[in-house]
């Protein structure tokens, strides 16, 4: 069979107005690809039965395979089952076996049982009935000249246990033929254009069934592989081989070749080492120790932190030199030294990280404008600190500190 296209259609004005992130594209996108079927469009769109057929009858005139999800629900305002009745024909069926299903979901959670509910047992005459196994609202499976429609709820666990049970595995075994794999390399400390520059002759060497695409975040860019074929082993051989002949352009910007958060891989070689870490925190306002301890086990390597924001807790707790910070000021090299060197003493750590810097929106000089950033990192044998120059937007300042702070450590641990 030719390539498959693939669609998503999600029905909601809860989603159009913002009110509701639309989760579930993202998941729907990412299961198909890894059954070798890859999304080719998401569609949002109201819950009113033109817009509805219309945009299903667009997409299966694009694709063989539209997934769509929302407007099953026991309410009033759900018109998606009378615009597929009308969209594939047929009438309505009342199904014992959903109504069953209802009766013991609603009653093992002593609810009764009303008219709304017993309305989502009718489903038509047209479609095969996926059993709902976390909900009430029945998943319906159209077929129509050798194209698929398949209607779930827009509840999120809902959607993905139909999904995983009954949708992915018959669309692999209908239609997939091809292999799609994906890797994501991890880098940081490097913007994406001189990233750009610097991979340049690995990114020209890619077999033209090898794509390359560059995810920009704050303090870091993700480079995905993805990579087309028939035989997996040899594909993913191949991606892993490329993925290796990237690592001499970037021997400190890589940091892992899985998509596995920086503080993750922080945590696990300071767990290696037996090492333990403290951190000392002025314009990051504690948000370090909160990425250091987002996992569990991190009690085996973080010993805590101090939010030092103003100079008399620097001073006080940090036992940072009044007449350093008179005549330097906090946002320097001198200050966060010593905000490292004394919270790693103080905690007694292997490892001490110092943080100060102008967030924003205000509070720069000319001399130190918005987005001033130093952060220090100490170990018993040397300290060392570095100077960064941010944006203006706070929000972003407080990651991509944070993160510059760990990618430090990070470089002084593989050192």
């Amino acid at each position: 069979m030719d390539v498959m296209n693939a669609e998503i259609i999600t029905i909601g004005d809860e989603i159009l107005i913002g009110q509701t992130i639309d989760t579930n594209s993202a998941w729907i996108g990412e299961q198909m690809s890894l059954i070798g079927l890859p999304v080719r469009r998401i569609t949002t769109i109201q819950d009113v039965p033109d817009e509805i057929i219309r945009s299903i009858n667009e997409a299966m005139q694009r694709s063989q395979v539209v997934l769509v999800t929302g407007g099953l629900g026991p309410t009033r305002d759900d018109r998606t089952k009378d615009s597929l009745l009308k969209l594939f024909g047929g009438s309505l069926r009342e199904d014992t076996q959903v109504l069953k299903d209802i009766h013991e979901f609603l009653s093992s959670r002593s609810i009764p049982v009303n008219e709304m509910n017993r309305k989502q047992a009718l489903v038509p005459t047209s479609c095969r009935v996926m059993r709902n196994h976390q909900g009430t609202a029945p998943g319906m499976w159209f077929d129509k000249e050798g194209k698929v429609v398949v209607s779930m709820p827009g509840v999120p666990f809902e959607m993905k246990d139909l999904m995983t049970r009954e949708v992915l595995p018959e669309l692999k075994k209908r239609f997939a033929e091809g292999v799609i794999i994906h890797k994501t390399l991890m880098t940081t400390g490097i913007p994406e254009s001189v990233l750009t520059q610097t991979i340049q002759p690995w990114e020209d060497a890619l077999p033209s069934h090898i794509r390359l695409a560059y995810l920009p975040s704050p303090g870091m860019v993700k480079l995905r592989l993805t990579g087309t074929g028939t035989d997996r082993a040899r594909l993913s051989k191949e991606i892993e081989e490329i993925a290796e002949r990237l690592k001499p352009y970037l021997p400190d910007g890589l940091y892992e070749s899985e998509e596995i958060p920086l503080e993750k891989v922080i945590g696990k070689m300071l767990k290696e080492h037996h090492f333990s870490l403290a951190v000392a925190e002025s314009c990051t306002g504690g948000f370090l120790a909160h990425l250091m301890t987002r996992y569990p086990g991190s009690s085996q390597f973080f010993k805590g932190g101090v939010v030092a924001y103003s100079n008399e807790i620097k001073e006080h707790l940090l036992h940072v030199d009044s007449k350093v910070l008179e005549v330097h000021g906090a946002v320097s090299e001198e200050v966060v030294r010593q905000m490292a060197e004394s919270v790693r003493l103080q905690f007694h750590a292997n490892w001490g990280i110092g943080i100060s810097g102008i967030a924003g929106p205000d509070g720069g000089t000319t001399r130190k404008p918005v987005g001033t950033v130093w952060i220090a990192v100490s170990n018993d044998s040397e300290t060392t600190a570095r100077l960064f120059h941010f944006g203006t937007d706070r929000n972003r300042n407080i990651l991509r500190a944070a993160m510059a702070a760990m990618n430090l450590l990070r470089l002084r641990l593989s050192d």
